[in-house]
């Protein structure tokens, strides 16, 4: 300074330059208060002035903490202060042992360091402490050593520690992931994936649980998964049951009805004997049913499929057989027609076993082959095992409702082109609607059954049960109560006998 100062060249003859040094011992207020004494407003004097008491600040060199020389700055750039640090090459100091120690050209370490903290005692003596060290290893690179536990801080610190790493700690179910390019304290943190959990910070992976257990929501646990299945103790299956025995109450009614009036017109032209056949085997399709609600066990695995594909073949059967007995009455009207010795019970019993014959032969190779069993499905959903029937050979169980879907569909071809025989023959036109109805609730059952899981997937089957047997009863036997119970002076044979003649 004194040689800048007496330096004719670097300032003019009525201009000095001058310092003031203020040790603020890193308190952010001891700091302010320097600050405020350096302002163009303050009235201190200020050494090596030669001129009078001018108090031109020109600017502020300061190596203090971030924070302090953050705010520092803000205060000084109100009054266009220049700040400077003490970033200098070619710099030299001295340790505490008074060694000298260089830095290089661009300030990096050419020597060894200790790193000392200075503790201030009760009788403001000075107490230096090596903490740790600065040292330059032989590949060159700069190794830092510190002991925290020889930190002693200041009681007036209250400040968080720093942290010497790029990021936070990775928290309780999350695992770290390693930026490719930066140093290995620089990481993500990513929640544990589906089925993983980490118990402990900076994870460096994610632990995957037991099959019968599952995380928790925080992914710090693994907690044990429920069991469920189609329970007729729960809503739903509660809903199937009553569904169930209502539509089998309506069944024993209509039947009821039938052998009540079993002598008359109606029931006599609708070939008693498949009539009676026809609502047992419905009867039957309702109650197989409730073999798909409960605990999955191997008996009622066994018997589900196979009872509801052999009731359900026996009942398509029976419309079936119903449907070309019409048409086999219509074209016997004529005499010379040769149907006529085919007429009667065995043509219609010969179609009923025939068609069921195959079915139960279809069920016999799956039981042998590959028959349906219980198990537990631990990983179509994450947080339950699902209790459940496994059908053993999905290409049999696809196979024996293709069968039934075949007789429906032969069924109500055959109904639909004899929809227009006379009034007396016009049950082929209720066996039309009822197959519509059959054939659309299996169609889409498919869909619905393979996008489904767990118990809403038996839910979907025991739905489609009872949706296309009540179809069958409702489309054939509703109209012919309605007439037996509702308007008996239709179900007289002059009447039925008058609409054959009115038809043809």
């Amino acid at each position: 300074m004194l040689e800048i100062n007496k330096n004719p060249r670097l300032l003019p003859n009525n201009i000095t330059l001058g310092y003031t040094v203020y040790e603020n011992t890193l308190h952010p207020r001891v700091t302010y208060n320097a600050l405020l004494d350096l302002l163009p407003s303050a009235q201190e004097t200020i050494p090596n002035y030669k001129c009078g008491r001018q108090n031109n600040l020109l600017a502020v060199l300061e190596g203090s903490e971030s924070d302090i020389s953050i705010d520092a700055s803000m205060l000084l750039s109100t009054y266009k202060v220049p700040q400077l640090h003490p970033f200098l090459r070619h710099y030299q100091f001295h340790n505490v042992s008074m060694g000298r120690k260089d830095l290089g050209e661009n300030g990096d370490l050419e020597a060894n360091l200790d790193i000392v903290n200075m503790i201030i005692l009760h009788n403001l003596s000075v107490l230096s402490v090596k903490v740790g060290s600065i040292e330059r290893q032989a590949s060159g690179e700069i190794e830092l050593t510190i002991d925290q536990d020889a930190i002693v801080w200041p009681t007036w610190y209250r400040q968080m520690l720093p942290d010497s790493r790029c990021t936070k700690s990775c928290l309780p179910g999350h695992v770290k992931v390693i930026l490719e390019g930066e140093p290995i304290c620089c990481y993500n943190c990513s929640l544990c994936g589906e089925g993983t959990i980490s118990s402990q910070e900076d994870a460096d992976r994610c632990t995957k649980c037991p099959e019968d257990q599952h995380p928790n929501l925080d992914h710090t646990q693994c907690i044990p998964k429920d069991i469920t299945f189609l329970s007729h103790k729960e809503t739903l299956g509660i809903i199937l049951i009553v569904l169930v025995l209502l539509l089998s109450i309506v069944t024993l009614l209509i039947l009821g009805i039938f052998i009540k009036y079993i002598d008359t017109p109606i029931v006599k032209a609708n070939n008693r004997d498949l009539t009676y056949m026809l609502l047992i085997s419905l009867l039957l399709s309702f109650l197989s049913s409730l073999l798909f609600i409960g605990q999955p066990r191997r008996v009622t695995c066994l018997l589900r499929q196979t009872a509801f594909s052999t009731i359900f073949s026996i009942a398509v059967s029976s419309v079936l057989a119903k449907t070309i007995t019409v048409v086999m009455a219509f074209m016997a009207t004529k005499p010379t027609n040769r149907m006529r010795k085919w007429l009667g019970k065995s043509l219609a019993k010969c179609i009923v076993i025939l068609c069921s014959i195959i079915q139960i032969g279809l069920c016999i190779i799956w039981l042998g082959i590959s028959p349906p069993f219980p198990e537990f499905d631990m990983h179509s959903h994450h947080a339950q095992i699902i209790w459940q029937c496994n059908e053993g050979s999905v290409a049999m169980f696809y196979g024996a409702l293709g069968y039934m879907g075949f007789l429906a569909a032969v069924s109500f071809t055959v109904a639909f082109l004899a929809r227009k025989l006379p009034g007396a023959f016009n049950e082929a036109k209720l066996i039309t609607f009822s197959m519509l109805v059959f054939c659309s609730v299996w169609v889409s059952f498919v869909p619905t059954y393979l996008s489904t899981k767990g118990k809403y997937m038996v839910a979907v089957q025991v739905f489609s049960i009872l949706a296309s047997s009540a179809g069958l009863l409702g489309c054939i036997f509703f109209p012919k109560c309605y007439i037996i119970v509702v308007r008996p002076d239709l179900n007289i044979k002059d009447h039925l006998t008058m609409k054959s003649q009115d038809g043809i």
